[in-house]
């Protein structure tokens, strides 16, 4: 027996749903790097980059549902192919996914747009796949932003996000000193980066086991930032 026709419409949907949607636009703002939040008040945004990694992940997720806070996650492809679970688990905390590139390499010392343009959409596509949404924030490794990473970030939709504190712990310089730079250089609106992967992180979620409870006592609340 023939198979029953579909509905008019399924296949013109079918086909919709296959297509990748087209980058938004954004406009000449959207395309500089946000390092600061604008919502005034003592509001930050906690980033956590170089992720997922099969131990640490786990580790600051729990200590942000512990908190109840959320944050944006700036993953990198090889790490998310790796663990396609932990992304989704990411996600289905409510925090935000953002593209680090695949590879996390030097952007300025690719030799053209094409290599650079692979890093971003392979990313893009892969997290997409995983979790149904293509990310809207782009991070570029070392905060790269030279002229051709804007360009590139902009023509596939994605804004830029730098960041405002930076305590170095990707450098492992001890708990201690971690805290003790977060604490010094928070400010309202602050854009704070950490690492959850790219080495050992132990150092660093240990110091925001003590860090995040003490900005929320101090009455700062968290957010993440809106692309």
């Amino acid at each position: 027996m023939a198979p029953a026709p579909a509905p008019e419409g399924t296949e013109a949907a079918s086909a919709a749903e296959a297509s990748p949607e087209a980058p938004r636009v954004l406009t000449e703002a959207e395309s500089r790097p946000l390092f600061e939040l604008a919502d005034g008040g003592k509001v930050v945004a906690l980033t956590i980059d170089d992720g997922p990694h099969p131990r640490h992940t786990p580790e600051v997720l729990a200590l942000l549902e512990r908190h109840g806070i959320p944050a944006t996650f700036f993953l990198i492809g090889e790490n998310a192919a790796d663990r396609p679970d932990l992304v989704r688990e990411i996600a289905a905390r409510g925090h935000h996914i953002g593209n680090h590139t695949w590879s996390h390499p030097d952007l300025r010392h690719l030799p053209d747009d094409a290599q650079v343009r692979e890093e971003l959409t392979r990313t893009s596509e892969l997290l997409g796949g995983i979790t149904g949404t293509a990310p809207t924030w782009f991070r570029a490794p070392g905060g790269d932003w030279a002229p051709r990473t804007l360009r590139m970030s902009k023509e596939l939709g994605m804004r830029p996000m730098g960041w405002s504190v930076d305590p170095e712990d990707w450098a492992e310089p001890g708990t201690d000193v971690i805290l003790g730079r977060l604490m010094k250089e928070m400010r309202p609106g602050a854009i704070v980066l950490t690492h959850d992967g790219g080495g050992d992180r132990s150092q660093t979620v240990a110091a925001l086991t003590r860090f995040l409870p003490s900005l929320i006592d101090s009455g700062y609340r968290f957010t993440t930032p809106q692309a």
